[in-house]
């Protein structure tokens, strides 16, 4: 089900991010997306560049808090792009955690890797399904708990070109599962994050390197914290700080990775 075309009010400090790309002379159209799978009713986001044709298509994975503002901002950014930009709904429709709630709800799917798969597939294939997506040109990127998601979702196999994590758990997998990731991983990682320390880090990395075809990049930034592109951010004594610098230089990073990967 697809819900009319919407003009979102982002808040000043989400507008202030989204406006670094440039509205395209025709425009985007973004609006709600309703999808089902496996019996259970999702409501995601879809947006892309106003006229006609094919475009990259690009799943986007929320934080914690599920589909909010702000994965909705990232989508309006990677329009702008010229990018069909898809937020999945991990929860489902019906979950809509706060603050109090997310790491509870989060939690239950690092728990069960196999549901939080099949949730990703689903959304992956959705997405695919849009007629302005070019299914054969995809990526995928997520923010904390999406990080980790797309990541899990390369994990899978899934056909899918590109993957880039921000600021994202740095999960390992059982032993030669690396070796199923055929697609190009840029990890986008906070140097002071105890989400992910350095043994994290590090285990992370010697897991993809059993896997020796697999072309991976991972970019650490000086005294960025967890959720450091999260302009909300603002839980140092707990790890999380939103830094500019850092939120500017890994976007950048992200729009030279996809156009060398879709060239």
């Amino acid at each position: 089900m697809i819900l009319e075309t919407l003009v979102t009010a982002y808040a000043p400090n989400l507008t202030a991010i989204l406006d670094r790309e440039p509205v395209p002379a025709d425009g985007i159209v973004s609006h709600d997306l309703d999808y089902a799978a496996d019996g259970v009713a999702f409501r995601g986001y879809i947006a892309r560049p106003g006229g006609e044709g094919r475009h990259p298509g690009i799943l986007v994975v929320h934080d914690w808090l599920g589909v909010t503002d702000y994965v909705r901002m990232r989508c309006d950014m990677l329009a702008r792009l010229g990018y069909v930009a898809f937020a999945a709904d991990v929860y489902g429709a019906d979950v809509r955690p706060g603050p109090d709630e997310a790491a509870a709800v989060a939690g239950g799917f690092y728990r069960d890797r196999p549901l939080w798969r099949t949730r990703l597939t689903a959304a992956f294939a959705r997405m695919r399904e849009e007629p302005s997506v070019d299914p054969g040109r995809t990526a995928a990127i997520g923010y904390c708990f999406g990080g980790s998601s797309v990541l899990e979702l390369a994990r899978t196999g899934a056909d899918v070109d590109a993957v880039v994590s921000f600021h994202g758990g740095l999960l390992t997998g059982p032993e030669g599962e690396a070796a199923h990731i055929t697609a190009k991983v840029l990890v986008l990682h906070g140097a002071a994050d105890p989400v992910a320390p350095d043994d994290a880090m590090l285990a992370f990395e010697n897991d993809l390197r059993t896997a020796p075809a697999v072309d991976w990049q991972l970019v650490s930034y000086a005294n960025a914290m967890h959720a450091f592109t999260l302009p909300d951010a603002d839980a140092p004594e707990q790890g999380a700080l939103f830094d500019a610098r850092a939120e500017r230089r890994s976007w950048a990073a992200m729009k030279a990775f996809l156009a060398e990967v879709f060239g």
